[in-house]
């Protein structure tokens, strides 16, 4: 495969951070620019995370003196520099969208964990084992924005994450009805122990936009492509709860689920275990050799025990049972700074570049 000088725009947030640590070694993918606000601008990466680093593991030495570039003023530099960049930047959203769009017509396609884009009709908002051929949609995007080689590619909200794909496994029995709690710990906000003590021995049932983005998101991953736009799917109708909690990372949920056509409880585990998509197909580097895994034990998945499946990019999935009111509950699980953040975006990219999206 083909080596990419890749940038990190919002370099030193919690998800940047992730992202240095995950191309640290990776094989296709060399950082060769580092970004962020202004005020960091000159700044070796080192200094501008100084009193900042919420990663357990500490920072590569390869980046420690990497001078920081401006985000937005060194823009047009950053993008003769790379071959395409991740962003996860702090701003408000109208400004994400322009920062991006402009990166994308400086011909220097972007890879976002922003949610600034998720919802633009010719973005494609890709979770690489379900809807990889959302990728097609860049024709029609490049055309809009007058660009040959740049765009857009969204990853989707962490907190749809540990569900979806454990739908997406039996939609061919048709889920009618789906009504999701999610469970997300305090690095899906940006925050360690350390930096928000009022959440030890508390549970806040309110992140704001969060319910939204987790009842909208998963039916544009389930949409199809007609035209020029994503149209979104209709079914199924899912009502959704996020809660705060208490974990540094990994985002549960307590999914229920009715079904056009009921399948067994048998059925729906096999789905789940044999369950693999392009990313498994094309064997990208990031790609967890099996996607979902289901335990049989009555207090699995747990957060603590299970959030690094596969690298942290595995979902793992619990308590299946038959419902009073649905026709089955069950938990399920996925670590929402890897495959939730920046593995998923990570990985996104890598399916981009196997597909030819980067070199044209």
């Amino acid at each position: 495969m083909k080596q990419y000088k890749v940038g990190i725009v919002g370099a030193t947030g919690m998800v940047g951070q992730r992202f240095s640590l995950l191309l640290e070694n990776h094989p296709w993918f060399d950082v060769v620019a580092l970004a962020a606000s202004g005020r960091n601008r000159g700044k070796a990466y080192a200094e501008a995370c100084e009193g900042r680093w919420k990663m357990a593991d500490p920072m590569p030495e390869k980046y420690k003196d990497m001078v920081m570039f401006d985000a937005t003023a060194d823009a047009e530099q950053i993008a003769s520099m790379v071959d395409f960049i991740f962003c996860a930047v702090d701003m408000k959203k109208d400004e994400i969208r322009a920062l991006e769009e402009r990166y994308a017509q400086l011909e220097c396609p972007v890879c976002s964990n922003n949610s600034a884009h998720r919802m633009t009709p010719d973005v494609p908002m890709i979770i690489p084992e379900i809807n990889a051929d959302h990728a097609q949609i860049i024709p029609e995007q490049r055309k809009r924005l007058g660009t040959k080689r740049g765009f857009i590619a969204v990853k989707s909200n962490c907190s749809i994450q540990s569900y979806v794909p454990a739908l997406t496994a039996l939609m061919d029995f048709e889920p009618t009805e789906v009504a999701v709690c999610t469970y997300q710990a305090i690095s899906g906000a940006g925050k360690t122990f350390e930096s928000w003590p009022e959440m030890l021995d508390n549970v806040i049932p309110y992140i704001g936009g969060e319910e939204e983005k987790s009842e909208k998101e998963p039916m544009k991953v389930w949409g199809k492509i007609v035209g020029d736009h994503i149209e979104s799917a209709v079914s199924p109708v899912i009502t959704a709860q996020c809660l705060r909690v208490p974990v540094a990372d990994g985002h549960m949920a307590a999914a229920f689920v009715k079904f056009k056509t009921k399948p067994s409880k048998d059925e729906m585990i096999r789905r789940w275990q044999n369950f693999s998509g392009r990313a498994q197909e094309l064997k990208l580097p990031s790609a967890p050799e099996h996607f979902l895994a289901y335990f049989e034990e009555d207090n699995r998945p747990q957060t603590k025990l299970d959030r690094n499946l596969e690298g942290g990019m595995g979902v793992s999935i619990g308590r299946l049972r038959e419902d009073s009111i649905y026709d089955y509950k069950f938990v399920s699980l996925s670590h929402n700074t890897l495959r939730g953040a920046a593995g998923g975006a990570v990985l996104m990219a890598e399916l981009l570049c196997a597909e030819g999206y980067m070199d044209r």
